[in-house]
């Protein structure tokens, strides 16, 4: 991990601390990886995935970054922050899809004065080439970053993670994360396997693409990033995806509750929502013993809660 290059972007180590309340309610030893509190924006995940690829895109040359996500896009936001510290030009390729107001992340996105373009598209084979045709329009070469972040250097972020999580004075016989584009879940999953071979990941699937295909092969090209030949685990996905990506869904929603009810900790209705309501799920049909520590990453997403019109959920 130390041989490849990365930009010190968020505060790490981020904190982590036990659930005292969640625990007493879910029956067994409920601890939170606060990675919301990384200090860029609203925080998330991204961050430490950004620190390895726009450590790239400096390496190479380039001043002029793109990514792309949904309009209330956690990763584009927090990708148009890092690069503005670091005085890279951003541009927000959108999908047209949910809330494209004012709103949660697109605020963020008007204060920092970062330009969005909206396009009408399922595919995101458009956006690169609708990317390319800007980045010609204007004359230069851009960085593309996919969706998320997730592609093998992106997931060397969650890598890290473990292995900061692993020096932690805490064993943890489970941890769960999000899986929203697959980036988080292969470098957990892979980076548990390399720091904590003992500690069981489970990934709650907040979308529906084949996930068992894509977390498996992000693993894979990390894994030979990092030249190791550890045997790769099979990946434990559990479908919280409700009606769709970024709908709300009952299940995350009363998770969203319970966690600000009794600790006071902001989740989203996108992915930590859904996410905590897959540990909540496990938790209540008994999966884990009233002795284990369960580590729930909380991955950020705060932004999005604040787009719903709640009045209508």
């Amino acid at each position: 991990m130390n041989e490849f290059e990365k930009v010190s972007l968020g505060i790490y180590p981020t904190p982590i601390h036990k659930l005292p309340n969640l625990s007493r309610e879910l029956g067994t030893n409920v601890w939170i990886k606060r990675d919301d509190l990384c200090g860029v924006a609203l925080g998330g995940n991204k961050v430490r995935k950004l620190e390895f690829l726009l450590a790239d895109a400096k390496k190479q040359g380039y001043d002029l970054v793109m990514t792309t996500g949904a309009a209330q896009s956690n990763h584009a936001m927090l990708t148009a922050a890092c690069c503005l510290r670091m005085g890279l030009d951003c541009i927000l390729v959108l999908k047209n899809h949910g809330i494209t107001a004012r709103k949660g992340n697109q605020i963020l996105n008007y204060l920092m004065g970062v330009e969005v373009r909206f396009v009408d598209t399922d595919s995101y084979d458009d956006i690169y080439e609708e990317m390319d045709r800007i980045a010609a329009e204007m004359g230069r070469k851009v960085y593309k970053i996919p969706c998320g972040g997730s592609n093998a250097l992106g997931s060397l972020g969650y890598v890290d993670c473990m292995r900061e999580v692993s020096e932690y004075d805490q064993h943890f016989e489970h941890i769960v994360c999000a899986c929203g584009s697959g980036g988080t879940a292969a470098g957990t999953v892979l980076g548990a396997k390399l720091y904590m071979p003992d500690t069981h990941v489970m990934c709650s699937m907040v979308d529906n693409d084949p996930f068992d295909v894509i977390v498996p092969e992000l693993m894979k090209e990390a894994a030979d990033l990092l030249g190791t030949d550890v045997e790769l685990p099979v990946p434990d996905l559990l479908d919280m995806c409700g009606p769709g990506y970024s709908i709300p869904s009952e299940e995350g929603n009363e998770a969203i509750s319970m966690m600000m009810k009794l600790e006071g900790i902001v989740l989203d209705t996108c992915y930590t929502g859904k996410a905590f309501a897959g540990l909540i799920k496990r938790a209540r049909e008994g999966y884990y013993k009233p002795e284990d520590n369960v580590l729930f990453v909380h991955s950020g997403g705060a932004g999005g809660l604040f787009a719903q019109d709640w009045e209508k959920l």
